[in-house]
Formats: structure tokens, C-alpha cells, sequence
């Protein structure tokens, strides 16, 4: 609900027309009150799933700002302007009178302008500092509130190193590890709000990855063919991890019935997160994360302890989460995202924890290979004092397995459902800190969904279930590739993406027509071997310099350039210019098979895609951005 409060001199109105077809009844075409705080109304859809604490939070605001004011005039005035996510006219008009009511039991001289009628009003405010206040009421933030309160009052911040000391956040010595410094002030300051665009949104628009779709809500992007074919791979990749580590692989539905039993009293607690979808007369929320569905289906399932740890999995395409607007931009932080993300259901705490270091390394492992290596990412472990003080060891050998200090997080008492949780994090040339990988120990939804196992004794007892994305988002994955790039460049360095990931990982040069045919036989000679190893080639065909088609192909971070004349078709060997030395020797010869076998090597392991386009440049779309 958005609530506009004015302290008014006098507010009157005249009824004009019909706003909706059925309004509320009323003989009383005008009203005036005087010496009034008038409260602009707009009852909006998250109001409607619970309309009882919307009318007392509402009443209660309405009333401390009445008492801070000294009035006892109230005029309440519906007015749908406020909010672009409005209720059902019944339920709104339900919901006003309900607040009517509440405040005239408490002693105020109450009008309410009738709901459902255009209509002229005149009011005169009185200028002062308070005469002008806007609330937003959300039914059930009042529980979310106290928690953050508790939070703040019962957090504490410190650097853990491997020796299993515990630093200051405030005293801890940071040389050598800026990026946990910048990581861990950012993490106490909790300011997610983006004040400057970093550098990956320039990155991702000039090498058409991805971006904004003005159509659609903020936070939700188009992807170009080259940042279809990298986020597929990605995706590929993940998931093959995932089955490999035992995953069993699900789908699940991405809205669910706002009035289930089990789901409603989470939702209520984070009603501004959700999307919300109306369908035959029942109200849905779009899911942000594939925890509803895989818990719904674990619930159904017929689970012994012999088929522990039980992990399932779920690539979800997408999750939605209503970030603030302030906070996104470009792939770091969007409402629309694809979440690859695995659960473990555990008989107990031991086993819990054994299969958290299983998760720890394939994270790692994950990351790496897409090309984030340690010295990219910072990691933040939270937990209680108490489990902290019963399983130090535990937590120092993951920090030794990490190999330097992290950030840790310690509460007086539990906070959330999870009693143990890990982060990977990236920080950006902007300073902002972003998550990756993850996973947690949650010791609540095996009891509150009511998921059963039977347990060696013949009793049903309820899992722990751990909460893992080896990867986190994938459009994220992709940020933290072109953030870490602009570093590099930042540095004097070449930027590239992993040679796996690249759209193109050669490019032949013809140095006049004559030579586009040979090329072409080239492109033909992988396609032939394409069993083993997609080559991914393309051929600059333009009527363009050969020094022009190399600065463009410099451009695309393209990873091997070869220029093709007589010299090259005769002897079908090549001189590549490779973008970085990793790839190949700088001014070696190499043949055709020796190229193939090159790429065939430093991408075996990693998922195969054919060249998303056609391979002449020159009948090539050019996407604006």
C-alpha cells in the first residue's frame, strides 16, 4: 500500500464520473474537512494476500502521524495514482473501509471520499516540515524489519586466517589482499545501490554478449547470438559438473499458489521480492530459486538412508526476484536469471558436512575452469559462535583449502535456516562484491515441508538440506568473465575469453578473393573432424584491408588470426598470430591438423557448440547497441 500524507488546511472534492463500472454507491456528491490529515490511498496486489495486517500497519501509520500532528481529522482519499501494481476494486474498497473503521474506534472524526469516481478536489497544504510524508506499507515487513535488526545488533565481522586466528575486521593488517579489504567494507556497509556503470556493460554491448531490452521490466536482458552460444556453454558445463558429481536432473514449475500451506508464510515474510501472476481467480508467485518445486517434489517422494545424500538438480531458466531498481545493472544484478542449483538431503550433521567439502572443491573446481580462478574471488563464510566453537577444524581446513584469509561472519544466535554458509565472490573495478558460488546448511525445511526419509531404525526422520549453486548465476559467471578482462586492460594487458567460451576461436583473413575458396576448404577440413571437436571458424570476406580485418578481429578478442595468401595455399602451413601465449607459440609454423589438434587439446573436457552464425563476415548481421 502507498500512502501520501498531506496536512491539510481544508481538503474538499466533488464527485465527476465513473472511474470503474460498479463504484461505491453515494448520495453525497461533495465534502470538505478542515484542519485534516488527508491520506492518499493506493491499496495495491501484495495488500490482497494478506488484507488483515495491511489495514492494521496501515491504521498504524496513519495514526502515529495523525498523533505527531496533533489532528483528529482524518480524510481518507483512494487514489490509484500512487502505484502502477494495484488490488482488485472489491478488494481495495474492502480493505479502505476496514481502515475507516479502525480509525474511527480510535477516536478520530474519519471521511472517506467514495472509491471508484473521477473526481476535482481542491487541497491546501500547510508548508510545514511534516506536512508532506509518503509511506509504503508492506503487509509482513514488520517481521522482516526485526530480523534485520536483530541481525545488526548480533553480527560480528572478522578476518580468519588458516592458523585458525580470528581478526578485527577493523585491525586486520590487509596487505596483500586488497580485494578482501574492498570485500569485506562492503559487506558490513551493505550498499548495493550502483553509482557509476562498470565496465562490463560497455564490454557486453560492444561485443554484442548481451543488453537492456527497454520492453521488458529493468532487469531483464536480451542476449545476441555470441552471448547465446557463451551462456549455453556455460549452462552445458554446469550441469555435466552437476550429473558427474551425482546430480539427478529435474524441472520444475517457475509459479507457485501464493495460499499453499507450506509456501505462505515464507512468502509473507518477503512480499517485495515477488513477482506476482494472476490465473483463474488464484494468485501465483513466480518462483527465485528451485527450492519450492525440488522440496515439493522431495516431500512426495519415497526416501530410505540408503539413497542418502540425495541430490537433486535443477537449471532453472529462470528465477525472478524483484531487485530495487538502484541496484541493477548490466549481468551483475538482475530480476530474471538462470540459477544452476543442487540440493543435498543428508540423514544428519555429519554426513552434512562431509558432502559441504565435497561441494567446497567442485565449486572451485567450476569456477576455475570457467575461468575464475582463486586469486579472482574472495570468500565470506557465515555462521553461529557455538557452531564455529564445535567445528573450528572443520571451517580452518576449508580456509587452508582456500589458501588465504576470508571473511566470516558470526552470530550470538542463529538468524537464518541455514547454520553454515559459504560464498565465492567477485569484486568489480567498481568495488562492488558479487556472489557466486554457494552453499549452505539448512537445519528448518526438511521439518517445515514435512520431507521424510526412513531412517535404519524403520522411523521417518527429516533430512538436512544443503542449498548449492557450483556456479551461481550464469549471466553473473559472464560478468565477473568481462569484469576481469577490464582489469586486465586496466592493466596494459590483452583482454579474451577462455578459448572454449570464444564465438570465434579463429578467424581467417583472405588477403584478396582469390583466396576466400581456400578458406572456405579450410573451415570444411574441421567440419569433417567435427566428431571429435567443433572448430569454431569464420572467414573475413569483406572488401576491407588486411590490416583493417585484423584490427577488427583484435577487436572481437578473437583468439588465433590467420592471414591467408599464396604463400599459406601453397604450403598449407600458417604463421598464427595468437591473441595470448597460452594458446600457441608467436611466430612458429604450424599445419591445418596441428591447429585442430591446438584447440582440440586446451578444449577437451568442455561442452561443443557450432559457430552460432554464418561464417562469411560479410553476410553477417551487425546488432545495434
Amino acid at each position: 500500500m502507498k500512502l501520501l500524507l498531506i496536512h491539510s488546511d481544508y481538503i474538499e472534492y466533488e464527485v465527476k464520473d465513473k472511474a470503474i463500472k460498479q463504484p461505491e454507491e453515494t448520495e453525497k456528491k461533495t465534502d470538505r474537512l478542515e484542519e485534516a490529515l488527508t491520506a492518499f490511498t493506493a491499496v495495491e496486489k501484495v495488500d490482497e494476500k494478506s488484507p488483515r495486517q495491511a489495514v492494521v500497519d496501515a491504521t498504524a501509520e496513519i495514526e502515529k502521524t495523525a498523533e505527531q500532528l496533533k489532528v483528529k481529522n482524518i480524510m481518507l482519499y483512494p487514489y490509484a495514482h500512487l502505484s502502477p501494481d494495484l488490488a482488485s476494486p472489491k478488494k481495495a474498497q474492502e480493505i479502505l473501509i476496514e481502515i475507516e473503521y479502525e480509525l474511527r474506534n480510535k477516536n478520530f472524526n474519519v471521511k472517506r471520499s467514495p472509491f471508484g469516481w473521477y473526481k476535482a478536489f481542491k487541497i491546501s497544504c500547510k508548508g510545514h516540515p511534516l506536512s508532506e510524508l509518503s509511506r509504503e506499507i508492506i503487509p509482513g515487513t514488520k517481521e522482516v524489519e526485526s530480523l534485520k535488526k536483530e541481525r545488526k545488533l548480533s553480527s560480528y565481522w572478522y578476518i580468519l586466517t588458516d592458523d585458525g586466528t580470528l581478526h578485527d575486521v577493523g585491525e586486520f593488517n590487509f596487505s596483500g589482499h586488497d580485494n578482501l579489504k574492498k570485500f569485506s567494507f562492503y559487506e558490513k556497509e551493505k550498499s548495493r545501490a550502483v553509482k557509476q556503470e562498470p565496465p562490463h556493460v560497455k564490454l557486453m554491448q560492444k561485443l554484442e554478449i548481451a543488453d537492456y531490452e527497454p520492453a521488458s521490466d529493468g532487469g531483464n536482458m536480451r542476449f545476441y547470438p555470441k552471448g547465446r552460444l557463451i551462456k549455453k556453454l556455460i549452462e552445458e558445463y554446469v550441469t555435466q559438473r552437476v550429473i558427474d558429481y551425482g546430480g539427478l536432473e529435474v524441472e520444475t514449475p517457475i509459479m507457485y499458489d501464493m495460499d499453499h500451506p507450506t509456501l505462505s508464510k515464507y512468502l509473507q515474510r518477503f512480499p517485495a521480492r515477488q513477482y506476482q501472476v494472476e490465473s483463474d481467480k488464484r494468485n501465483f508467485f513466480l518462483r527465485f530459486a528451485a527450492c519450492f518445486g525440488q522440496f515439493l517434489m522431495a516431500h512426495d517422494a519415497t526416501i530410505s538412508y540408503k539413497d542418502l545424500p540425495l541430490k537433486i538438480y535443477e537449471l532453472t531458466k529462470y528465477s525472478f526476484r524483484r531487485e530495487q531498481s538502484g541496484e541493477l545493472t548490466g549481468l551483475r544484478r538482475l530480476r530474471a536469471f538462470t540459477m544452476p542449483d543442487v540440493h543435498a538431503f543428508t540423514s544428519d550433521l555429519d554426513m552434512a558436512m562431509d558432502e559441504f567439502k565435497i561441494r567446497f572443491d567442485l565449486s572451485l573446481s567450476v569456477l576455475k575452469n570457467i575461468g575464475i580462478d582463486i586469486s579472482d574471488i574472495e570468500m565470506a563464510l557465515r555462521t553461529t559462535k557455538e557452531f564455529y566453537g564445535k567445528n573450528k577444524e572443520f571451517i580452518i581446513g576449508l580456509v587452508k583449502k582456500f589458501g588465504k584469509p576470508i571473511l566470516i561472519e558470526l552470530w550470538d544466535d542463529r538468524i537464518f535456516y541455514f547454520i553454515l554458509k559459504f560464498e565465492f565472490n567477485f569484486v568489480d573495478m567498481s568495488e562492488k562484491a558479487s556472489a557466486l558460488s554457494t552453499d549452505q546448511i539448512d537445519i528448518e525445511n526438511g521439518e517445515r515441508y514435512d520431507i521424510n526419509f526412513t531412517d535404519k531404525d524403520g522411523k521417518p526422520k527429516h533430512p538436512l538440506i544443503l542449498h548449492c549453486s557450483p556456479s551461481g548465476a550464469i549471466e553473473r559467471v559472464i560478468y565477473a568473465l568481462l569484469e576481469k578482462e577490464a582489469i586486465k586492460t586496466s592493466k596494459g594487458q590483452k583482454p579474451m575469453l577462455p578459448l572454449w567460451l570464444s564465438s570465434t576461436q579463429i578467424r581467417f583473413i583472405p588477403v584478396k578473393s582469390d583466396y576466400i575458396k581456400m578458406c572456405e576448404n579450410f573451415i570444411e577440413e574441421f567440419d569433417n573432424k567435427s566428431q571429435y571437436v567443433h572448430i569454431r571458424a569464420d572467414i573475413d570476406d569483406r572488401d576491407q584491408s588486411v590490416s583493417r580485418k585484423i584490427r577488427d578481429a583484435e577487436k572481437e578478442w578473437t583468439p588465433i588470426i590467420i592471414v591467408v595468401g599464396e604463400k599459406e595455399s601453397n604450403s598449407k602451413t600458417f604463421t598464427p598470430r595468437f591473441r595470448i601465449k597460452e594458446i600457441g607459440e608467436e611466430n612458429q609454423t604450424y599445419k591445418l591438423d596441428e591447429i585442430y589438434n591446438l584447440i582440440k587439446d586446451k578444449t577437451s573436457g568442455f561442452p561443443q557448440q557450432k559457430i552460432p552464425f554464418r561464417i562469411h563476415l560479410s553476410k553477417r548481421p551487425k546488432f545495434k547497441y
